[in-house]
């Protein structure tokens, strides 16, 4: 069952885990008055402690994807289970590598000690998305790389920047979407972009790899 239901004087949270990313940068933890939102780093999932939540609804108002719900009765719990239950929405659509989201599949992911030889001596354009800790976002409003990169020969990359590289290239907003061919960088793209910004940035990619 895609819910996390937990109860607290019968007034149950219940998270819907189809378009849920369990990130540990949620914004319903950020906000919580009491700390009853937590990140499991075992398990690395959200978790809640009921002895301190107050079912005071600020993480539901906190979730940039309506992921979150308070039910204020039973009614009101089977009413919110049920549209979560009726969700076309399937989690493993969610997981899949996006710009600007957190690293989904180990094939794409690199340290630092590998970008030489991985991206650097290499003919084809190779796309590598810098990130840092804090730049990480939702997984839901961000943008599947496969839909950036599609028509395009270019082969896709992701690392978490260390400052000298950033210093380097000249990268100062992250996350960051960088283009090299033969060891030099030909174009980059800094900052989020989120899916209402999709064409905006697919037309920023394909300048840079008309160049």
């Amino acid at each position: 069952m895609n819910l996390i239901i937990f109860f607290q004087n019968l007034m149950p949270v219940l998270i819907n885990l189809k378009i849920c990313d369990n990130a540990k940068e949620c914004g319903g933890i950020a906000v919580c008055p009491v700390g009853a939102l937590t990140w499991d780093k075992n398990k690395k999932s959200i978790k809640i402690d009921n002895a301190k939540c107050l079912s005071c609804g600020m993480c539901v108002a906190e979730c940039p994807v309506e992921a979150i719900f308070v039910a204020q009765d039973e009614k009101g719990r089977k009413k919110i289970q049920k549209e979560i239950d009726i969700d076309p929405r399937k989690r493993t659509d969610l997981f899949v590598d996006r710009y600007g989201a957190q690293p989904i599949q180990k094939t794409f992911l690199i340290v630092e000690k590998y970008f030489k030889k991985e991206v650097l001596e290499t003919e084809k354009i190779m796309a590598v998305e810098f990130f840092t800790g804090d730049s990480v976002m939702c997984l839901l409003k961000s943008i599947p790389m496969k839909e950036l990169l599609k028509n395009h020969d270019i082969e896709y990359r992701k690392m978490e920047i260390s400052q000298g590289l950033a210093k380097k290239y000249g990268i100062k907003k992250f996350p960051a979407l960088a283009f090299f061919q033969k060891g030099k960088l030909i174009g980059k793209v800094e900052g989020y972009y989120d899916k209402k910004k999709k064409e905006e940035l697919v037309k920023r990619i394909k300048n840079i790899i008309k160049k």
